[in-house]
């Protein structure tokens, strides 16, 4: 499991999946997140924008990211 550890207060999807490396640009998580590859917490999530805060957990293609303080 990869772990992102925050500056700010949260980070958007997009984001997380590219400084995760699961992506390789922002073109890239938008098309997978709008086709519905990405879950959030166990639930599909179609906002690119969505903020990601401490605890939550990011699942792609088998990989799991969890936002951390």
């Amino acid at each position: 499991m990869e772990v992102i550890k925050l500056r700010e207060e949260y980070i958007k999807l997009g984001q997380a999946l590219k400084t995760a490396g699961l992506v390789d640009s922002g073109v890239m998580a938008k098309d997978v997140i709008l086709n519905g590859e990405v879950k959030v917490n166990g639930e599909t999530e179609l906002q690119r924008g969505k903020k990601l805060k401490d605890g939550d957990i990011v699942e792609f293609e088998g990989n799991q990211i969890k936002i951390c303080k």
